[in-house]
């Protein structure tokens, strides 16, 4: 197979130095000189190589190499499997892909063969024998290994057929886990870069920025500005020397979206990027990502060495005259450098904390220069945008929140994973197609989204249109895309209390409502929880929340409070049961709680007086047992040992 850099013909024959559209076309829509009508056939065979067709004797296999398959196997996996493939005479026969990550996590290392789509979960190296025997030899689906629906239990054959998969909308997503991530060859085969080349063979930057305001694309990172706007304020912003940053400093706790799209896709990024630099007017970017995220660095590193040696990093990229060089710059995972200037810091190697605005990064930014700065999620939206168009993407979603979203499903919900929606869907759609439903048949209480900075919204607001305005008015935000899905055992003041503590240990200390009006709602909501809770404390954390929204310096603090001013709004009762009954309803916290014995239930099998660390349990052997309150640690190893259900607490 010929790569984008070889020459078929002598139709075209540009060197880098002196290229033409038709070089153009022939490198990224090719490989194949568009000039030569004999190149057809040609191109269809590369695409095919890559893409295999339906209905062709040969297969393709896609093994799932993101982060979360790697670390149950993957790799083990596709190493098996190319052994296998060699004794049983197959190699030549069957293409053998590691991709990125797929989104559905839990059912890794996931496993599909193409083109016929068939879905395997859960692989490991001794099943690949009789897969590749079965299957790829003898046409037998190993249907033991097949996916399951949770909600129904029927087993699903294909990919397409997966309700996780089925009711999504993949864009962003839709070359991670059918692409190797680390060819360029794949990318642009599945229309990679055409996007940039439709830029830079007629568009002025002005008409760049219109493209982007009229597609309605909005950033993906939190609040959701307008990416078009904050575009064109950099691109009119006086300066000679202007920069674009990648915020893929991705600190919530659970959220792996932009990670997945680096690990999958990280040319989309590059693209994206190129595309800014060229409507911005820079000659250079950054992309800020955590070091947490080795596998991301090193496909990212991987993918700008691949564009340079093709032209589409570097000077005069493509002839077109504009250049634009990147550079990675690995941050040391401190949550605040998730905020845009306390990143321009960590970048400048100052220490990543928050700068007061005005001025803007749009005005003076990284190294006081005209700076754009947007996170992985919306640059992968920007090649979409100009190659299938401006109005194709304002199609999509509602009329202020374009395009789609990709949330990351985690918490008490049956399929956990990525799920890629059209802006509007409703929560409920998400949690219980999408999703599963709740684990264990349990019932739904709340969803938190948004992260630590986010909400928790309540089952009365389950059929919400997700979108930027709804969620804010609901009393959370979209945020990078957190969503964490909780079922009648959480306790939401010990929730709120979980998230005020991520927050409040993350604040850089800049500012004393963050730094200090945190730790006095921390120091509160633990009170409440060990039982201690005092009239009042309700009204101080509502007064505290409100001045700290307001006051903070950065995003972190102005939206640290969120989860317990939303949990008090909806679950109001909940704190009120804690202060004044010390009582917690989930059974979580675990100062509010008594145990005892039910009498009718207990058979004095004496199992919970064994394992009780505190010789708290007392009886004679098929009598009734009873438990001492104030010897009790409330440790729960009496409830774990119980098979008759017996010990309760309340």
């Amino acid at each position: 197979m010929k790569s984008l850099m070889d020459k078929c013909c002598d139709k075209c024959q540009s060197t880098v130095e002196n290229q033409c559209q038709g070089y153009i076309k022939c490198r990224l829509e090719g490989p194949f000189c568009h000039q030569d009508e004999g190149c057809k056939e040609k191109r269809a065979a590369f695409l095919a190589g890559i893409n295999i067709p339906a209905g062709s004797d040969k297969k393709k296999i896609l093994i799932c190499a993101g982060t979360g398959c790697i670390s149950s196997g993957s790799l083990k996996v596709s190493d098996k499997l190319v052994e296998e493939l060699e004794k049983a005479g197959l190699t030549g026969q069957v293409k053998v892909t590691t991709t990125g990550c797929h989104g559905f996590c839990e059912q890794g290392p996931i496993f599909i063969v193409e083109p016929q789509h068939v879905f395997y979960t859960r692989v490991q190296p001794e099943d690949v024998a009789e897969i590749v025997e079965s299957h790829l030899k003898n046409g037998q689906v190993v249907e033991r290994l097949l996916f399951h629906e949770p909600s129904t239990g029927q087993t699903v054959l294909e990919y397409n057929n997966v309700n996780f998969y089925a009711r999504q909308q993949r864009e962003v997503l839709h070359n991670c886990g059918h692409i190797d991530a680390d060819s360029i060859d794949e990318y642009v085969a599945n229309g990679g870069y055409l996007g940039l080349t439709k830029v830079l063979s007629g568009m002025s930057p002005t008409d760049v920025v219109e493209e982007v305001k009229k597609s309605g694309l909005r950033g993906r990172g939190g609040g959701g500005f307008p990416s078009g706007l904050k575009w064109q304020f950099t691109q009119q912003a006086a300066g000679d020397k202007k920069y674009v940053v990648c915020n893929a400093d991705e600190g919530d706790p659970g959220a792996f979206m932009d990670r997945s799209v680096l690990e999958g896709d990280p040319h989309s990024v590059i693209e994206g990027m190129l595309i800014c630099g060229y409507a911005i007017g820079a000659d250079e970017g950054y992309v800020y990502v955590r070091a947490e995220y080795p596998l991301a660095i090193k496909r990212l590193t991987t993918a700008i060495e691949k564009a340079e040696q093709y032209g589409l990093l570097g000077k005069n990229i493509l002839g077109s005259g504009f250049s634009f060089k990147l550079k990675i710059k690995a941050g040391a995972g401190a949550f605040v450098c998730g905020e845009e200037t306390a990143l321009l810091n960590s970048i400048e190697g100052l220490r990543g904390m928050p700068r007061p605005r005005p001025p803007f990064p749009a005005v003076k930014g990284l190294w006081e220069k005209p700076t754009n700065i947007n996170n992985v999620e919306t640059f992968a939206n920007v090649p979409l945008i100009f190659r299938k168009g401006a109005d194709w993407y304002a199609g999509i979603g509602t009329e202020k929140s374009k395009g789609t979203k990709v949330f990351a499903l985690t918490g008490k919900v049956n399929n956990t994973g990525l799920a890629e929606v059209p802006m509007g869907i409703t929560m409920r759609e998400i949690i219980f197609e999408i999703g599963g439903g709740i684990q264990g048949g349990k019932k739904f209480k709340a969803v938190q989204i948004g992260g630590p900075s986010g909400g928790c919204l309540p089952e009365n607001l389950l059929d919400l249109p997700i979108d930027y305005d709804s969620l804010t008015q609901a009393g959370a935000m979209m945020g990078s895309g957190g969503l964490v899905i909780m079922d009648e055992t959480t306790c939401m003041v010990d929730l709120a209390r979980f998230f005020l503590n991520f927050t409040q240990k993350e604040s850089c200390g800049k500012c004393i409502p963050c730094r200090e009006g945190t730790k006095r709602m921390l120091e509160i909501l633990e009170r409440i929880c060990d039982g201690q809770g005092r009239q009042g404390d309700i009204e101080t954390l509502e007064r505290l929340g409100n001045t700290i929204k307001s006051a903070s310096l950065c995003g972190l603090g102005q939206t640290a409070p969120n989860p317990v001013l939303a949990t008090l709004r909806y679950f109001r009762s909940e704190y009120e049961d804690h202060i004044n009954e010390k009582k917690c309803i989930a059974g979580v916290c675990s100062a509010l709680l008594t145990y005892f014995i039910d009498e009718e239930l207990c058979k004095g099998c004496s199992k919970c007086a064994k394992v009780c660390p505190a010789g708290a349990i007392t009886g004679v052997v098929k009598e009734p047992y009873k438990i001492d309150t104030d010897k009790c640690i409330k440790c729960g190893a009496c409830i774990d040992s119980c098979k008759f259900g017996a010990v309760k607490r309340g």
